[in-house]
């Protein structure tokens, strides 16, 4: 499930964690990376399991405005295509699916005014009407809707970033990822498929035999920057006489840091590659001018001991 850019994020906060902390140990270290790793997958089994709550909300509208004293037409005769999609068994019927979210204790329940919410948002949008009205049918069509649902009302709402905030302190950071994976997986009902659990990492999926271990890259990451913290730190301050340590933005020295040591592992991607990632890192977390100090102290470091 996990990518490389996503692993190479979740290492760089455990070492913000670290160079915040330094009494951390590397057991410690492994551990909250080790939990920051899977809390990206339980973020996508809850936002996966909204389907059965939305759905069950449009079928309680309807049955709510069937038995009304005085019900209009169009209520005695809905249109039942959304409260009936055929993907929403598929999820809520799932042994797997229904034990492991139960055990992990995910669950829609406390944020139903959420839910309500969000039918309401839906019920404007053209897409889901239109959807509502075309004569396509069938599970490949309710599938359509679904990723267009997980593709468009999620990201950006203040309602549900105050639920993952308020539930995890690693879930809004990974929402897009682990939606896009929400996208992915009722696609795949759609064609057919059954759902199973992802593994952890990409490297351990199907398809993906051969490729170099995601669990002992991200691993050997985090530790050549715990180990070599202090050195790497030195070598940044020889470079760096009018920064000291005290003056270089954290952030930017823990992207650093990590930049040195996954060009110090065996095997490592080529330079460029490695400085481009934490560059592109160093965008979503740092300030406007950290990219090119990012980019040019690592060019530096890195280069120097080629």
């Amino acid at each position: 499930m996990l990518n490389r850019r996503i692993l190479r994020t979740k290492v760089f906060k455990t070492v913000y964690a670290y160079a915040e902390n330094h009494g951390m140990t590397i057991k410690e270290a492994e551990a909250l990376l080790e939990l920051s790793c899977e809390s990206t997958r339980d973020l996508y089994l809850f936002m996966l399991s909204v389907v059965g709550p939305l759905t069950q909300e449009a079928a309680n509208r309807i049955a709510a405005a069937m038995g009304k004293f005085n019900p209009t037409e169009q209520e005695l005769n809905p249109n039942m295509k959304f409260a009936e999609n055929s993907i929403a068994p598929l999820i809520v019927g799932d042994p797997d699916f229904s034990k492991i979210v139960s055990r992990k204790k995910l669950s829609w329940e406390p944020y139903d005014m959420f839910i309500r919410h969000l039918y309401e948002k839906l019920r404007e949008r053209k897409y889901f009407n239109d959807y509502l009205e075309s004569g396509d049918s069938g599970i490949e069509a309710d599938a359509a809707l679904w990723a267009k649902i997980f593709e468009r009302e999620f990201e950006d709402n203040p309602e549900l970033s105050d639920i993952l905030e308020d539930m995890s302190i690693y879930w809004n950071d990974d929402l897009g990822y682990a939606l896009s994976w929400c996208c992915k997986t009722v696609r795949s009902l759609g064609k057919g498929e059954r759902w199973s659990l992802l593994p952890l990492f990409q490297s351990e999926m199907e398809g993906r035999q051969g490729y170099d271990s995601d669990r002992t890259f991200v691993f050997g990451l985090l530790r050549s920057a715990y180990v070599n913290f202090d050195s790497f730190v030195d070598r940044i301050d020889e470079l760096t006489p009018k920064w000291t340590r005290d003056r270089i933005c954290t952030t930017d020295l823990a992207l650093i840091v990590c930049g040195m040591a996954e060009a110090a592992m065996q095997n490592a991607a080529p330079v460029k590659v490695i400085i481009n990632e934490y560059v592109e890192i160093s965008k979503s977390y740092s300030t406007p001018e950290s990219s090119a100090f990012v980019n040019g102290l690592l060019d530096k470091l890195i280069n120097v001991h080629q």
